[in-house]
């Protein structure tokens, strides 16, 4: 069994399946909200689930901190939360082009859907004061990365080697387009007629909505998800066996989950010790 960084129990478990609900809820309620409700035409449910979803967050990586992230994970978890954050900046604004994809998806496959999540969002919370790109979409993006590398840590444990690296790009690449595609969900409520081809009208059939919103995609964020795929797997497949390697090495080395002990100390070779060295044992 692979060890793993955090060890999800019940609590986590349910507060991962609360966050994940409400997220589903935050992202799709232009589609999922009935002509007759007022939440179809109200314009300020994106700010409600803005407001609401960094809270939620909180709560979560609290919950899972609670109840399993100790030291070791604690170390690993800031230098690879700063990794990703240094790597975001380098293809920010280039046509999609984001190397830290690639990193979150290896890391959530060693260290687990657990510790994956909250690398994932804290990744993105810090590349975003890094960038300067806080605003009410910063926890949607949180969430659908704390997805993505939950994700590959959910993906079958004993598939290895080039079986392995393949599932990755193929699961990077899918994620890619994922996160582009409920990112645009975010978005594209506030468009409003600026588009009228291709933006949101409330309380229309579902059937419509999707279509416009398919168009939505295709228009505007094609052209960042192909390169984001792209990007992803590439850098799976070729870096992968040496981020991989090492990643594995660091999680075996760090042994989160052996028992601390704490012996007793035997008197009288403490006193010889203080005689030898003169140092208190």
């Amino acid at each position: 069994m692979t060890a793993r960084a955090i060890r999800l129990g019940p609590r986590s478990v349910a507060a991962l399946a609360l966050i994940t609900l409400i997220g589903v809820a935050a992202f799709g309620w232009p589609l999922l909200a009935g002509a007759s409700s007022g939440l179809a035409h109200s314009q300020d449910a994106p700010w409600l689930f803005a407001a609401l979803l960094p809270l939620l967050l909180a709560v979560v990586v609290a919950t899972i901190a609670d109840t399993g992230l100790g030291a070791k994970a604690v170390a690993m978890l800031g230098v690879l939360a700063a990794a990703g954050a240094a790597l975001r900046p380098l293809g920010a604004g280039t046509a999609g082009i984001e190397p830290m994809f690639f990193l979150m998806v290896l890391s959530g496959r060693v260290l687990g859907p657990g510790f994956g999540f909250v690398l994932g969002s804290l990744s993105m919370f810090a590349s975003a004061l890094l960038t300067g790109g806080v605003g009410p979409w910063m926890p949607f993006q949180m969430l659908a990365m704390g997805w993505v590398s939950m994700g590959a840590g959910l993906l079958p444990e004993r598939v290895r080697g080039r079986a392995e690296l393949a599932v990755l790009a193929l699961y990077g690449a899918a994620a890619s387009f994922c996160y582009g595609t409920i990112m645009n969900l975010q978005g594209w409520p506030y468009i409003g007629t600026l588009a009228s081809g291709i933006s949101f009208v409330p309380g229309d059939p579902l059937s419509e909505n999707l279509t416009r919103f398919a168009a939505y995609c295709l228009a505007t964020s094609l052209g960042w998800d192909l390169p984001r795929a792209i990007v992803t797997s590439v850098a799976t497949l070729l870096l992968g066996p040496a981020v991989l390697k090492a990643l594995r090495r660091a999680t075996r080395r760090a042994a989160f989950e052996a028992p601390v002990r704490f012996e007793d100390h035997d008197p009288d070779a403490c006193a010889s010790y203080v005689l030898r060295t003169g140092e208190d044992g």
